[in-house]
């Protein structure tokens, strides 16, 4: 694999496949490569991972020593990198700080949303599925406020994958002529707190607490030589059962679960048992000896995936405890639900000194999401310097305001995320307890708004005004996506276990908990694609797709 902007060794005697973007710097590259007496290569198959100009193909078409040299030329709609089965991200670093940035440039911000907008829409030129495309409507405090462009990125970067798609439908063989699927796009604005939340499902808190590149956990295991322990990469990704069962649950329910399996594999499996019993101190005889032999291959592979997950789930427990995490996470929960306010806070910093950077960080951004006027002029300097924030923190506080915050606040809107609270409440809530749903578990009483958003355009329920269509649906397209919610079954939770840990009891409860229902409502019976551009990865944008479930 070689980049085509790198020198590279002739190789005449071979075939070269070349996996381009369809930019203008790319395709002379290429032309260069394969021009002349003396091509590169033998042979050049030409793969674009999105759709290329006439203009070039035409640049192409003018050196007549290139066009026998092409073994194929095809644009392939693949400028998006999946992440799992339901998930993928585009990977623009730079677009947090050109849409949302303190100095607007209204010309790089469209470049950037222009780029964004053409590989979103190869997703569904791989797909073969065509969107109703609904955006997160501009708002304006008042009609004498002037909207900026950040309130237009869901509206502009709508608008860009609408005509990608109306290009695709015309030149795409087999693409749909009606709305197969929902695309919704929001900007970071529906909710900064979500990214910086400590969230206490499984998958999240391993990426959050553990030292993981991607989907790569590293691990000791001891050593076949009898040496001092090795270290193991293993990916936590679906082809691994346990991984995948998981993933979801509550870090205490995820506990209970792998707690249970690892008593029940011992009871069943012979050679669990007896190297179990010899770790007592009982001597291993012959029959035992063959009784393992015979057991050891199923017996290893299940051991490995089982204690692996065993190993993380302990860890992270222990992260949990040293940490003292329980106590900032129901702080958190409280700010977000507006049990708690600045005075909360502020008693936290002054009882817990040996808070770390990053908490008091992460603790004080959602602060500044919930109050952004409490950190204008000197009263934001003093609660950050209570805090005893670095120079770099106090800037990423300060840049909260720079998504939107501040006028959502303000903002009257009777649409799905207008901030209503009761007057006689001091303290603010940016959520609202579900109706309906038993919180099982402490500190699950959090959801991010993407979840109430997927419910209500499933349903149906999201408003017009506030999440305009660019494209009027087919009159068939919602019973179809509606009759095929319906006939979904419920999905199964775990049962209750008695060996909850601690620090996950309730404030109420005596004797620990019952099974997770902290994300059931994300199992809803509609299948869908969810790709969430965070804070932490610099990009920010959200892009949710439904797909009927078939």
């Amino acid at each position: 694999v070689e980049d085509i902007h790198r020198r590279r060794q002739p190789l005449p005697s071979m075939e070269a496949i070349y996996f381009i973007q369809p930019t203008k710097e790319n395709v002379i590259m290429f032309l260069s490569d394969m021009s002349g007496r003396s091509p590169l290569y033998k042979k050049a198959f030409v793969f674009f991972s999105s759709p290329i100009s006439r203009e070039l193909v035409t640049h192409i078409k003018k050196d007549s020593t290139v066009l026998p040299r092409i073994g194929a030329l095809r644009e392939m709609n693949l400028e998006y990198f999946a992440i799992d089965s339901q998930g993928f991200v585009t990977d623009d670093e730079r677009a947090l700080e050109e849409l949302f940035g303190d100095e607007e440039n209204s010309r790089r911000g469209d470049a950037c949303l222009n780029v964004m907008a053409s590989r979103i829409a190869t997703v569904f030129a791989s797909l073969r599925e065509f969107p109703l495309v609904r955006y997160r409507a501009a708002k304006s405090l008042d009609t004498m406020t002037m909207t900026t462009f950040s309130d237009l990125i869901p509206t502009k970067l709508a608008a860009g994958v609408w005509n990608c798609l109306m290009k695709y439908k015309q030149s795409i063989e087999n693409f749909p002529q009606t709305e197969t699927c929902d695309l919704l796009i929001l900007d970071r604005s529906v909710d900064q707190v979500a990214p910086i939340i400590h969230e206490w499902t499984y998958d999240a808190i391993c990426r959050d607490l553990l030292n993981m590149e991607g989907n790569k956990y590293v691990h000791e295991v001891p050593s076949k030589t009898g040496g001092p322990p090795e270290k193991k990469e293993v990916l936590l990704e679906e082809h691994d059962p346990l991984w995948l069962e998981l993933r979801h649950a509550h870090i205490a329910d995820a506990s209970e679960r792998l707690h249970e399996k690892m008593t029940s594999f011992i009871s069943k499996n012979k050679a669990a048992q007896i190297q179990h019993s010899a770790r007592d101190g009982g001597e291993l005889s012959t029959k035992d000896l063959q009784k393992m032999v015979q057991a050891l291959p199923q017996y290893s592979d299940q051991i490995d995936k089982l204690s692996l997950h065993v190993e993380i789930a302990g860890k992270i427990n222990k992260i949990i405890r040293e940490l003292r995490l329980r106590e900032l996470g129901q702080l958190e929960q409280d700010l977000v639900f507006g049990d708690a306010g600045l005075k909360d806070v502020v008693k936290f910093f002054t009882t817990n000194e040996d808070v770390s950077r990053e908490n008091k960080l992460r603790l004080l951004m959602i602060l500044a999401a919930i109050y952004p006027e409490k950190f204008q002029g000197e009263k934001g300097q003093n609660i950050m310097k209570l805090a005893r924030l670095q120079s770099d923190d106090i800037t990423a506080v300060n840049n909260m305001r720079l998504l939107g915050g501040a006028s959502d606040i303000k903002k009257s809107s009777t649409g799905a995320f207008s901030l209503k609270f009761d007057i006689n409440k001091k303290k603010r809530a940016v959520r609202k307890d579900r109706t309906g749903e038993e919180q099982t578990w402490q500190l699950s009483r959090f959801y991010p708004m993407i979840e109430e958003l997927i419910e209500k355009l499933g349903k149906r329920e999201l408003p017009k005004d506030d999440y305009p269509c660019m494209n009027e649906p087919s009159p068939t397209v919602h019973a179809k996506n509606q009759s095929a919610a319906i006939s979904q079954p419920p999905v199964a939770h775990s049962m209750r276990s008695r060996r909850t840990p601690t620090w996950a009891r309730p404030r109420n409860s005596d004797d620990g908990y019952s099974r997770c229902c902290c994300c059931s409502s994300l199992h809803r019976p509609i299948g869908f694609i969810i790709c969430r551009f965070i804070i932490s990865c610099t990009v920010d944008l959200f892009l949710l797709i439904l797909l009927p479930v078939w």
